[in-house]
C-alpha cells in the first residue's frame, strides 16, 4: 500500500514543474509624490515571480493540468500582494489538442492573453503599460471564482471566454466579471477584439468580488466607487523579419449607480502603437507611445489626457539572462477626480504606465529610469 502511494506520488511529481523570474534594478524617477527618487527596484522588466505547474495525460489528447504562481519582493522578501498566498494564478482545468482548455479559479482573462501580446508593454515592460493599465493589457486584472474556457486555433483563429461568480449572497450579479476575445493570427499578421466588463460587490468602494485586482491609480482613484467597468479593446500587430509594429484602442467606462461617488459615466479613449527591433540575436530595441484621453463628465470641462512616451533596450547574456534599460516619460494634464467629491476637481498628475501606480508624480510629468538584470528559471 504504501509502495504505491510513493509510486503514484512520484508519477505526479515527474509532470510537475518549476519556474519563475528574478528581477533587480536601479531606478531613478524624477518625481515621486513631490521628491525625485533614486532606489532599488524588482520586477521592473517582467515581474518576480515563481511557480508550479503541472500536466497530467489522461489519453486521447487529453491532459488534466494545473497552475500556482506567486508573486514577490525581491527586496524584501515579502508577497506581492499581502495575505494572497498565490496573487498571480491558482487554477485547475482540464485540456484537449482538439476540443481547448477548460480551468476554473483565479487566473488571468482571455481579453488579457489574446490581445496583450499585441501591446507595448509586452516589449517594454509595465513602464510603457497605457497609464494604470486601464486598459488591461498589462495583466493587472487576476479574477477571482472563474471559469474560463480557450479554444484551439482553428484557421488562424483563437477565442475565449470567462464568467467570474460575484459571491454576494442574495444576487447573481453583484460582483460578477464577463470576459471575451477573439485573435486571428495569419502569417505575419495577427489581430484580436476584446470585451471586459465587472460589477463592483458594493458600489461604495473599490470591491471586486470576482476580481481582487483592480488596478488602482491616479487615473482612475476618483472611480474605484463605479457599480460597473467596461472595456472594449482591439489590437494588431504585423511583423517582417526581425521587427514587429503594433497599435491598440481601448475604451474604458466606469459606470456609477446611486451610491458611487460620481454621478456620470467617466469614459476614457486610449490608442497606442510600438515598434520592436531585434538588432542581432541578443540585442532588441523597443519604443512605444499611448494617448489616453477622459471625456468632459462629473462637473469636469477640461478632462484629463496623458501622454507617454517609452524605451526599452535589453541585451541578452544567455538565453534566460538579460541586462535591460527602461525609460518612460508621461505629460498628465487638465483635470480629474480624486478620492474625494465631484464638486472639487483635481489637475490630472502624472503616473508612468503601471510601474508607478502607487507613487504617482506630485504634478503633470514624471520622468522614469532603470537599469536592470532579469534571469528566468
Amino acid at each position: 500500500m504504501i509502495a504505491s502511494c510513493i509510486s503514484l506520488f512520484a508519477h505526479a511529481q515527474s509532470s510537475v514543474t518549476l519556474f519563475g523570474v528574478v528581477d533587480n534594478g536601479i531606478g531613478y524617477t524624477s518625481n515621486q509624490k513631490g521628491h525625485s527618487n533614486i532606489q532599488i527596484r524588482g520586477g521592473q522588466l517582467n515581474a518576480d515571480k515563481f511557480g508550479l505547474q503541472g500536466k497530467e495525460d489522461i489519453g486521447s489528447g487529453t491532459a488534466v493540468i494545473f497552475k500556482l504562481e506567486q508573486g514577490y519582493d525581491i527586496n524584501t522578501g515579502a508577497q506581492a500582494v499581502s495575505g494572497l498566498a498565490f496573487n498571480r494564478q491558482a487554477n485547475v482545468g482540464i485540456t484537449n489538442d482538439h476540443y481547448g482548455t477548460l480551468s476554473a479559479g483565479r487566473q488571468y482573462t482571455p481579453y488579457f492573453f489574446l490581445l496583450g501580446t499585441m501591446a507595448p508593454a509586452a516589449y517594454l515592460s509595465g513602464s510603457a503599460a497605457h497609464p494604470g493599465d486601464i486598459t488591461n493589457l498589462d495583466a493587472d486584472f487576476r479574477v477571482n471564482n472563474s471559469v474560463s474556457y480557450m479554444s484551439p486555433t482553428w484557421s488562424g483563429f483563437q477565442f475565449g471566454a470567462m464568467y467570474a461568480f460575484g459571491g454576494t449572497p442574495g444576487s447573481v450579479s453583484s460582483g460578477n466579471t464577463f470576459d471575451a476575445a477573439v485573435k486571428y493570427a495569419n502569417g505575419p499578421f495577427s489581430a484580436g477584439v476584446g470585451f471586459h466588463r465587472m460589477k463592483n460587490a458594493t458600489g461604495t468602494t473599490n470591491v471586486w468580488a470576482g476580481t481582487s485586482s483592480l488596478p488602482t491609480s491616479a487615473i482612475n482613484a476618483g472611480y474605484v466607487s463605479a457599480d460597473t467597468v467596461q472595456i472594449i479593446g482591439v489590437a494588431a500587430q504585423y511583423s517582417t523579419g526581425n521587427v514587429n509594429v503594433g497599435a491598440n484602442y481601448a475604451n474604458v467606462q466606469y459606470r456609477p449607480n446611486g451610491s458611487s461617488s460620481f454621478t456620470d459615466t467617466a469614459t476614457f479613449n486610449v490608442v497606442g502603437t510600438y515598434v520592436n527591433w531585434l538588432v542581432r540575436p541578443d540585442i532588441s530595441l523597443n519604443a512605444a507611445y499611448s494617448y489616453t484621453a477622459a471625456r468632459a463628465a462629473n462637473n469636469i470641462t477640461d478632462p484629463a489626457r496623458y501622454h507617454q512616451i517609452s524605451a526599452t533596450e535589453l541585451y541578452l547574456l544567455s538565453k534566460r539572462t538579460a541586462i535591460y534599460f527602461v525609460q518612460s516619460y508621461q505629460l498628465a494634464t487638465g483635470k480629474t477626480l480624486g478620492s474625494g467629491s465631484i464638486t472639487n476637481p483635481i489637475s490630472a498628475v502624472a503616473s508612468v504606465g503601471d510601474a508607478q501606480n502607487g507613487a504617482p508624480s506630485s504634478n503633470g510629468h514624471q520622468f522614469l529610469a532603470i537599469l536592470g538584470i532579469r534571469s528566468f528559471f
